[in-house]
């Protein structure tokens, strides 16, 4: 899939909701080939996003906890070193 999303499952503290709209707008632009969005396509953009992150959120919340860290911090986390 797209190198650009990182894992979010293991973070300590747990994945923010701004790192969470972030790999969704990642899969988005990556699966609906859209580098930059327009106005053509900004509805359709933002509600998939919408719907991409609630489903993140749901599924980092159920699953277990992760044995170890993920071995990349996500691009929010490497800014604010």
């Amino acid at each position: 899939m797209c190198r650009n999303i990182t894992t979010l499952r293991g973070l300590e503290p747990r994945a923010t909701d701004d790192e969470i709209v972030a790999a969704a707008v990642q899969y988005c632009r990556k699966v609906g080939g859209v580098a930059k969005v327009s106005s053509a396509t900004e509805q359709a953009f933002d509600a998939a996003v919408a719907k991409i992150a609630d489903a993140t959120r749901e599924l980092l919340g159920e699953l277990p906890p992760r044995k170890a860290p993920p071995k990349t911090l996500p691009p929010l986390r490497r800014l604010a070193r």
